[in-house]
């Protein structure tokens, strides 16, 4: 008879426990090497091929040498000399005044303390509102310069709806834009005049509006670039150039729109438009919300609009230093969704209804 004797007991526990831990400790190994082998893949693939600045510059430096012929026979057209020539006017006319106007607001950003404008207005918000739309007379700067200085105004314990009527006002009648407009009017005073005025009402009255409806749960106050740790020279320069590469991009994409608008667009649509005022107001006050043009360059732009009539016209001026896109996602990022979802489509209405009478009556 054969016996067969039992394993001591554990031992095939122990045997079970050993293979499963061996198999976890395989399963670990293998997991560390596979997460190696993906680190040194993507270690690897960086150092590859990327899509920087540098690449992506020559890449389109080649493609024009070897693409030189077809480029050449297309810029020789009719229809591409007439938009580089409205482009280059636009861009050679606008950026004196742009480069002017964002050297001004970095010398108020930088060596112009926060607490001056607080000081300044008076403590009742009736009054604040008027006294800060006319601040931007004196103040130049363009709509993203407005954004830092109207936070701090917050900040320094100013009623919200004072430094909303700055941060409307001042984009839009500071000396560099009405200067600008001027230049870009010439013989046309009264537009310098209606922007002022039309641009002021529409500030105090959506400055008004807030101190009546406005809830301070829909604002939260933007926070300025901070400039500590460096000099005043390191801080003026960074601003300034900061705001030239972000101003300037939005003018160059105005200028080629209103080069496009020009050169492309059949001209019985844009005769269809501007001989119709409400559409032509309509239409003006939309493209201004969409090219996003920077306010001390958007006069050379709507002067080149000439189907249209100097009240459509005006619209533009009025509507694109106050409401357009990248206003929008600022506004939408610093103060919050429930304040721009409200006071964005509010000012819109406002500034087409604005300039539309202001039109009517001084142009």
């Amino acid at each position: 008879m054969t016996t067969t004797n039992a394993a001591p007991p554990g031992v095939e526990d122990r045997e079970t426990g050993d293979t499963t831990a061996g198999a976890t400790a395989d399963a670990t190994a293998d997991a560390k090497a596979e997460a190696t082998a993906d680190v040194t893949a993507e270690a690897g693939g960086s150092k590859g091929w990327q899509f920087n600045s540098p690449l992506v510059l020559t890449m389109l430096l080649l493609a024009g040498v070897v693409l030189q012929d077809p480029i050449r026979g297309a810029l020789s057209a009719p229809v591409m000399q007439s938009w580089m020539t409205v482009f280059v006017a636009v861009i050679v006319q606008a950026l004196p005044f742009l480069v002017l106007g964002v050297m001004l607001s970095a010398v108020i950003a930088v060596f112009v303390p926060p607490s001056f404008f607080a000081r300044a207005l008076p403590k009742r918000p009736a009054l604040a509102v008027p006294v800060a739309g006319m601040a931007g007379a004196v103040l130049p700067g363009c709509e993203c310069a407005s954004v830092p200085v109207a936070g701090a105004l917050v900040r320094r314990g100013v009623t919200p709806a004072a430094a909303l009527a700055f941060l409307l006002s001042a984009p839009a009648i500071n000396p560099i834009v009405l200067t600008a407009t001027a230049v870009a009017f010439p013989g046309e005073p009264e537009m310098v005049l209606a922007r002022f005025v039309a641009s002021l009402l529409v500030a105090c009255a959506m400055g008004w509006l807030w101190h009546r409806l406005g809830r301070a749960d829909w604002l939260r106050p933007p926070e300025r670039p901070s400039w500590e740790g460096q000099g005043k020279g390191a801080a003026f320069w960074g601003s300034v150039r900061h705001d030239v590469m972000h101003a300037g991009g939005f003018l160059v994409v105005g200028a080629m729109a209103a080069a496009t608008l020009k050169a492309v667009v059949p001209a019985d649509w844009l005769g269809y438009a501007a001989d119709n005022m409400l559409v032509s107001i309509l239409a003006l006050a939309v493209l201004a919300v969409l090219l996003s043009i920077c306010s001390e360059a958007d006069a050379f732009v709507a002067a080149s609009l000439t189907q249209f009539s100097l009240t459509a016209r005006l619209a533009f001026l009025v509507v694109g230093p106050m409401i357009d896109l990248k206003l929008f996602a600022m506004q939408t990022a610093t103060f919050g969704r429930g304040f721009a979802l409200r006071f964005a489509p509010a000012t819109f209405v406002l500034a087409v209804l604005v300039s539309s009478l202001v039109g009517a009556v001084l142009l």
